[in-house]
């Protein structure tokens, strides 16, 4: 994967309607730093992919060489924005200038996902919040992804998959309690001093001074951050009327809602899922196959324990032309299946929205979390739907499967997004026991107070807060879909206008509209949560 072919413009740069350098009323020396930032990003990028592991070099530079111009173009935007005169700026500008301040920071040279902290460090005390953090992240490689079950090691995607497709319930029972020495890694006896409870401190600490994923996710909706758990207790509502009564024990709640797994699993083999992804985005009009990205999905030790969708570098005009995105993908997909390529499909939702974007250096950026999680999953959500399966799979699950199947996963991040919001507000209280609360009175599962299953998702210590962007970025998954389906027709099999279309409305601007202002102006209205629960009561008619 050294080589990148790059060969798709996604968009005429005529058909934009937004700038792609800075109006000619602009200052020159706005323009050299915004230069300055470009190149600063694709250093960025290049640390990254080769901090990832993938790669040793990447455009003929390795690390050092890459750090080396990181650190010359992160200079130069800091003395060029130290004498930039922002009051001759245009409005555009200053909102330009205000993003590169931000991201100027000093921070680490690598921007890799990988992990480079051990483990054994979280239970030193004293570590600060990115160090516990990165300890607890690499955690996640050296734990969950070697999950030992009947004398095969797993990664944590494996692990799940084989909960929900596993008959005999001693079996599940057994390959779930294998994930205790992750469990034990994460959050120790349980006590006040555990690196969890240590570390949520340290978050709730930093969120009450800067704000937390919390207030950036009400903002992006155009809510207030008590709407938050408003919203998120009324999706968990929903979903406890119409998913029965009947008392889950934890290692078989993936089972309940495995069904589709159970149906179609054997129809999508590791060696198909980006064929499978790239296929449906074709017919959407997205063209995977030229649009250069790096894929990087087998398991190796030390890998990032996470999947993710990341720039290598940003697109920019070169003279009057538009030298286009480079992307990449990271995962560790030691098998197939549904599940897993519903996550594929997510990532791959990422790439086509990373290569959408054109716009000026400053605002080469894809906007507010939850927007980028919650777009993601607008194409992804139609791996879960029988049409879908029928045409891309050659069969398909019942409809009543899928659909318990696609909201048991999403009703888990729903109850992981409420778990950190009440831990950041009272981050003294027990994690084991704000979990088995959610989850025993809206899932219906048996309590364990006893075992902190909960400590199954990376981002719960890579970065605390940020599940709300999945779990409350449901609600504008499902109303991006409902809105698009109303306006331009169903897009379950394919659509060849659907991803031009939603590029020009939606994704093309990056960060340069504010992302809550865009959304009322898409929808024409304030985003709702009744999208998401009349479709969750679809689960009780079917």
């Amino acid at each position: 994967m050294n080589a990148v072919s790059v060969r798709l413009v996604c968009i005429a740069t005529a058909s934009l309607a937004i700038p792609l350098v800075a109006p000619a009323d602009e200052s020159s020396e706005l323009g050299q730093i915004e230069g300055s930032y470009a190149d600063m990003n694709d250093a960025l990028g290049a640390v990254g992919l080769i901090d990832s592991g993938s790669v040793a070099s990447h455009g003929g530079l390795d690390r050092n060489a890459w750090s080396r111009v990181l650190e010359e173009r992160r200079n130069a935007m800091r003395a060029g924005l130290v004498k930039l005169e922002d009051a001759k700026l245009s409005e555009e500008g200053r909102r330009a200038v205000m993003i590169m301040r931000d991201a100027v920071q000093p921070t680490d040279a690598s921007a890799g996902l990988a992990p480079v902290a051990r483990c054994a460090d979280a239970s030193q005390p004293g570590l600060g919040y990115t160090a516990l953090s990165e300890s607890l992240y690499a955690c996640f490689d050296e734990h969950g992804n070697n999950i030992e079950f009947e004398g095969v090691r797993h990664t944590r995607v494996a692990a799940f998959d084989l909960l929900a497709r596993i008959d005999q319930a001693e079996r599940r029972k057994t390959l779930f309690m294998a994930f205790t020495p992750l469990w034990r890694a994460i959050n120790a006896d349980g006590g006040s001093g555990s690196p969890y409870r240590r570390l949520i401190s340290l978050a709730a600490a930093e969120a009450r001074q800067h704000g937390s994923e919390i207030d950036a996710a009400a903002r992006t909706m155009g809510v207030s951050s008590a709407s938050v758990e408003e919203w998120l207790i009324r999706i968990l509502d929903a979903w406890h009327l119409a998913s029965g009564d009947q008392a889950i024990e934890p290692w078989d709640y993936r089972y309940v809602g495995g069904g589709a797994e159970r149906a179609l699993g054997d129809a999508v083999p590791r060696e198909m899922l980006q064929r499978l992804s790239a296929r449906y985005y074709a017919d959407l009009g997205a063209d995977l196959a030229s649009m250069g990205t790096l894929y990087d999905l087998e398991p190796r030790p030390g890998k990032a324990p996470l999947a993710y969708a990341d720039f290598v570098s940003r697109g920019r005009m070169v003279g009057d032309v538009w030298r286009p995105t480079v992307t990449r993908v990271s995962a560790n997909y030691s098998r197939g299946g549904l599940g897993v390529l519903n996550e594929l499909v997510h990532e791959d939702g990422h790439v086509v929205h990373m290569m959408a974007v054109r716009t000026r250096p400053a605002f080469m950026d894809l906007g507010d979390a939850l927007f980028v999680e919650a777009f993601a999953d607008v194409p992804a959500w139609n791996t879960f739907d029988p049409a879908w399966q029928h045409k891309y799979l050659g069969r398909s699950a019942p409809a009543p499967l899928s659909l318990r199947s696609l909201y048991s996963s999403v009703m888990l991040d729903v109850a992981w997004a409420l778990f950190e919001l009440r831990m950041l507000r009272d981050p003294a209280s027990d994690p084991n026991a704000v979990w088995t609360a959610i989850t025993s009175r809206y899932l219906h599962i048996v309590a364990h107070p006893e075992i902190p299953w909960w400590a199954a998702r990376v981002q719960l210590v890579g970065s605390p807060g940020y599940m709300v962007n999945y779990g409350l970025g449901a609600v504008l998954t499902a109303d991006l879909r409902e809105h698009i389906a109303a306006r331009l027709g169903s897009f379950e099999t394919g659509d060849p206008r659907w991803y031009g279309w939603i590029t020009t409305r939606l994704l093309q601007f990056g960060m340069s509209r504010e992302t809550a202002t865009l959304l009322r102006e898409f929808l024409g209205r304030p985003v709702s949560p009744d999208a998401l629960i009349a479709d969750i009561a679809r689960v009780s008619e079917e």
